[in-house]
């Protein structure tokens, strides 16, 4: 059984999503969509970038989505495409509503610039960071995050469940910091992100309070397939919960780690990454590795992965 997954923040480079633009109308329409949509140019800035502009929290996460879909739909020019399950990473998960049919593009790209720009101003710029242990365990980590929670009264907490033994965690700069240190001298490594705001924690509260009013307003249909949660690491097939779960999932841990294996065991074989760069692939390999793997990216890669979707789906 094929599974999906999407990508979120960080996927993104310069060029991004050019080939595919050029190659598929399909591919084309949405870049043009989403155009419409923001009333800028954000095919230019995934094609030339700059960079710096590119990375913005508010830009970054509609053109990740975009471009995931975008390699979507010029995969499904090519072969059908029928997944048992979607899954994405945080900001992917909006991609997996939308391969689900349960989220308009449009709307989902409305709705990720809305959040992106939310999570951005929710902390002062400086005052949250995050930080990614690895070589750790999730309960050693969930332990030192709490103890150092507890005596300073700061807010630091796990954000991202990635692998087995990578958790990344956010909060408070100092607490992220303090933590940090405690977690060196157990034996781990921990190195600090480059990251805008500390995502995924409860200093998120006010970002998930004002998307709220945009979930409201945005109507959602019954996924199908069902749609993998980062914050139940369960399916989910209801329409009606769909916007409570993104809304919870601002301020909640990313559980890809417990996604995966409940993939597994729901009987997927194989997962195709729908989207810039290949780290989910990366960790599903840590995670599950009888899962077989395979990364759509770019244009160029459009063959073969048709190939694979077609044998994943026998």
């Amino acid at each position: 059984m094929l599974a999906l997954l999407f990508p979120g923040q960080g996927s993104q480079s310069v060029g991004m999503g050019r080939d595919a633009f050029e190659a598929s109308p399909a591919a084309r329409a949405v870049f043009e969509a989403a155009d419409e949509v923001l009333g800028l140019s954000l095919s230019k800035l995934c094609f030339e970038g700059p960079s710096d502009a590119l990375v913005a929290t508010e830009v970054q996460q509609p053109a990740i989505l975009t471009v995931s879909i975008a390699l979507l739909r010029a995969l499904e020019e090519r072969c059908a495409v029928v997944p048992g399950f979607v899954a994405g990473h945080s900001l992917g998960e909006y991609s997996a509503l939308v391969a689900a049919g349960a989220l308009g593009f449009e709307d989902a790209v409305r709705l990720v610039a809305a959040r992106g720009r939310f999570m951005q101003e929710a902390v002062p710029a400086g005052e949250g960071a995050m930080a990614a242990v690895l070589r750790s365990t999730p309960e050693a980590v969930e332990a030192e995050c709490a103890a150092v929670a507890s005596a300073t009264g700061r807010c630091v907490a796990p954000a991202n469940y990635n692998a087995p033994s990578q958790t990344v965690i956010a909060g408070h700069a100092d607490a992220v910091a303090a933590a940090g240190s405690k977690l060196r001298q157990a034996g781990m490594r921990v190195r600090p992100l480059a990251v805008s705001a500390p995502f995924h924690c409860a200093l998120m509260a006010p970002a998930a309070e004002r998307l709220a009013a945009e979930l409201r307003a945005t109507p959602f249909s019954d996924p199908a397939p069902p749609v993998v949660g980062n914050v139940e690491a369960e399916p989910n097939g209801q329409g009606r919960r769909i916007a409570d779960l993104l809304r919870r999932q601002v301020t909640a841990p990313v559980r890809f780690v417990e996604s995966v294996r409940r993939l597994a065991v729901l009987g997927v074989s194989h997962t195709l990454e729908v989207g810039p760069g290949r780290v989910l692939s990366g960790l599903v390999a840590r995670i599950e590795r009888g899962i077989e793997r395979a990364q759509l990216g770019s244009a160029a890669g459009l063959a073969e992965a048709a190939v694979f979707v077609s044998a994943a789906q026998v």
